[in-house]
């Protein structure tokens, strides 16, 4: 009888596991992480750029690469308006932030099942392995913004005086690029055809923002659902209006972007934790 009861007594309350969801509990466990999440980053760019024979200048190739590619096509549909700056510089500007993006999210999805052996052994936030991926990305985004550099020089074009104002898109841009990479991490462990599927919704999405074309080729009506559902595409023309245009940000859109993100970040941090629970089992 008594062994009975020990079996299907619950345990006590302050022995059961409890894994807090409120946002400022989340935000100390990934700050007291922070040692692991520079760790995990320091050596997967090592391991990127170790054995590379072009070393860390694969970090500009790809980037490099789609703006030689969106310039031919927007030199040959002369119908594009670039704002007034050379074609190059014009695709670069949207190109940066957009790889910074997808890359994020493509190895952040996939950054818990890569790790599993590791997610299980250590004891620490499971966000700072999409997190360390996403630092990762910005290294290499800083990286590729040197070439940017070299492009208003070869191109002899200056970037505007308001370009300080671009700063103010990097909170929703981290914002969205965190929220999408927490998310596909944890649905990519139970749902393992999200890793296929990662590569495909990042080039859709890519020809789905605004980036070889301006935002003002959609129709005004629109563009506030549109930057709602994609809020990199108020993120680029924020970069575009304040780097190569000369003019503040356009604050409807950046504010529709920012509520937007701050609401996925939210409902991404809530299903992680809700899914983490599960990632050992399943895997």
């Amino acid at each position: 009888m008594t062994a009975e009861v020990l079996l299907t007594t619950e345990p006590p309350k302050e022995l059961r596991f409890r894994r807090s969801n409120r946002i400022v509990d989340v935000v100390r466990d990934v700050w007291n992480a922070r040692p692991m999440i520079r760790a995990l980053a320091e050596r997967e760019i090592r391991a990127q750029y170790k054995q590379a024979g072009l070393g860390i200048a694969w970090a500009v190739v790809n980037p490099v690469i789609l703006m030689l590619v969106f310039t031919l096509l927007i030199r040959r549909a002369a119908s594009i308006d670039t704002l007034g700056a050379p074609a190059a510089i014009f695709s670069y500007v949207a190109l940066v932030p957009w790889n910074f993006f997808a890359t994020s999210v493509t190895s952040g999805g996939l950054s818990i099942i890569n790790q599993m052996q590791l997610v299980n052994k250590i004891r620490c936030a499971r966000e700072v392995f999409p997190l360390a991926q996403v630092t990762t990305s910005a290294v290499n985004a800083v990286i590729a913004s040197s070439v940017m550099v070299l492009l208003f020089v070869v191109l002899r074009f200056a970037p505007k005086a308001t370009t300080p104002w671009a700063l103010v898109a990097l909170p929703v841009q981290l914002a969205f690029t965190i929220a999408v990479a927490l998310a596909a991490a944890a649905i990519t462990v139970y749902l393992r055809d999200v890793r296929h599927a990662l590569p495909i919704l990042m080039q859709i999405g890519l020809l789905a923002t605004p980036i070889f074309y301006s935002i003002d080729e959609i129709d005004r009506d629109w563009q506030i659902p549109y930057v709602i559902m994609n809020p990199m595409a108020a993120v680029i023309t924020t970069y575009r209006d304040a780097i190569i245009v000369g003019r503040g940000p356009r604050w409807d859109l950046l504010i529709a972007a920012a509520i937007s993100s701050a609401v996925m970040l939210y409902g991404a941090i809530r299903l992680f934790r809700r899914l983490e629970l599960g990632f050992a089992d399943v895997a």
